[in-house]
């Protein structure tokens, strides 16, 4: 019953996730052509992360309350398995090749 529910509780959190509605954070990862923002929510991610709690403390809000994090540093599909374990609490790294996992735990 317990697994069940954590189960549920996942889902729910990763299609809050998708949900474009209601975020309040705006995360742009890359540099172009290379680049994709994700919008997120900053009360999961300062509360699921060290990183995320810092860097929002920082950020600077826009004129609708949205703060604004810029990582350019990282590959779009590294930032994809953060985010959902973030939100998910699971990393699927089984189908990536042997390099991509490890300059990803390199990162990590």
């Amino acid at each position: 019953m317990t697994a069940k529910f954590f189960e549920k509780l996942s889902s729910n959190y990763l299609e809050l996730l998708e949900d474009k509605e209601d975020f309040n954070v705006i995360i742009k990862i890359g540099e172009a052509p290379n680049a994709k923002v994700f919008q997120a929510h900053s009360a999961i991610l300062k509360h699921r992360s060290l990183y995320f709690n810092n860097e929002l403390k920082i950020a600077d809000k826009d004129n609708n309350s949205i703060k604004t994090i810029n990582l350019k540093n990282i590959s779009i599909q590294q930032f994809e398995i953060i985010i959902k374990y973030i939100y998910g609490g699971i990393a699927l790294l089984e189908n990536l090749d042997a390099s991509f996992n490890f300059e990803f735990a390199c990162r990590m």
